[in-house]
């Protein structure tokens, strides 16, 4: 069958009964987790990385990007889950991380933690970047989870339309610096 998750091999399939086949607990793949896809093209990864919705934390940086669709041109591939579209995500490691073994052991490590994480707190029509580090390799995989968890919390946030967002600025003293209190003089 191939090499993919057992929920994105059955997407679209339909069984003699005329249903999708059904998941371990008896609920259809659709309702057990959202239409995630993957970012492949260059242009996908500079896009987003435009958008400059970031995330920075010690195993890995997040990047997010909202999606535009419009009528004349469909966000591609066509979006199967509401009007939003798909979730989509892309992983990358530079050579700042290390030889090509270390690269790919890297980008494995934050595919699984996406794919635990992701879905639970994706947003529908947005498109995501996982950036590697170089303590992606040593970070312990919890750690790694938490990391992700927390950058998709604070982006979410951040994304917010209402504009009831929080936003932590430190306060700038007559010199031109931050204060390390935080306080006006």
């Amino acid at each position: 069958m191939g090499f993919a998750p057992a929920w994105r091999r059955w997407a679209g399939v339909e069984s003699s009964r005329g249903v999708a086949p059904r998941g371990a607990s008896g609920c259809p793949p659709e309702t057990m987790m959202p239409d995630i896809r993957r970012l492949k093209t260059r242009r996908e990864f500079l896009r987003v990385a435009a958008a400059r919705r970031k995330r920075v934390r010690p195993g890995l940086i997040v990047q997010a990007a909202r999606r535009k669709t419009s009528a004349s041109r469909p966000a591609s591939p066509p979006p199967r889950q509401g009007p939003s579209g798909a979730i989509r995500v892309g992983f990358t490691a530079s050579r700042k991380v290390g030889k090509a073994v270390d690269r790919n052991r890297a980008r494995r490590r934050l595919r699984a933690a996406a794919a635990e994480v992701l879905p639970a707190l994706g947003e529908a029509g947005t498109d995501y970047v996982l950036v590697a580090r170089k303590a992606t390799l040593a970070r312990p995989y919890g750690d790694l989870v938490r990391d992700l968890y927390e950058a998709l919390v604070q982006l979410g946030y951040e994304g917010a339309d209402n504009g009831s967002a929080p936003r932590h600025r430190r306060k700038v003293s007559s010199g031109g610096r931050p204060s390390p209190s935080g306080d006006r003089r």
